[in-house]
C-alpha cells in the first residue's frame, strides 16, 4: 500500500498536482472528491516516510555539466540517521533509492526536451 501511495504522490508531485489543489478543483467543479483519484498529501505517509524525504533533501546533489542530475552524495546519510532516529534503515533506504531514482528520471527527461528544443532550433 506504502509503494502504491508513493507512484500516486510522485506521478501528482511531478505535475504540481497535490491533495489541496484536487480538492479545490473538485468543489469548484461542484463535484464530490474521488478518494481513489484524489493524491495522497504528505500527512498520509508514516513518519518515516516524512523523516526520509526530509534527509533526501538534505542530501547534497551530484550534478555535472551534459549529464545533469545523477544522484544524492549518500556521504552524510549515517549522521542524518541518527539525527532523525530512525529505527527501520532497510525502508528508509528504499525510500530513498526511490525518491532518487524518481528525481534522476525527471532530471533525465527535463534534459532530453532541452535537447531537442535545441534541436529543433537549428
Amino acid at each position: 500500500m506504502l509503494w502504491e501511495r508513493l507512484e500516486l504522490w510522485q506521478k501528482n508531485n511531478t505535475v504540481g498536482m497535490t491533495k489541496e489543489r484536487y480538492l479545490e478543483m473538485e468543489e469548484q467543479l461542484g463535484r464530490t472528491p474521488n478518494i481513489e483519484k484524489c493524491p495522497p498529501g504528505i500527512e498520509d505517509f508514516p513518519e518515516i516516510f516524512i523523516d526520509t524525504l526530509n534527509i533526501f533533501n538534505s542530501l547534497g546533489d551530484r550534478v555535472y555539466p551534459e549529464i545533469g542530475y545523477v544522484g544524492k552524495d549518500y556521504t552524510n546519510l549515517p549522521i542524518l540517521i541518527k539525527l532523525y532516529k530512525i529505527d527501520n534503515i532497510d525502508l528508509c533506504i528504499e525510500l530513498l533509492s526511490r525518491f532518487d531514482s524518481d528525481a534522476i528520471k525527471l532530471s533525465q527527461d527535463r534534459l532530453k526536451r532541452e535537447y531537442e528544443k535545441i534541436k529543433r532550433k537549428h
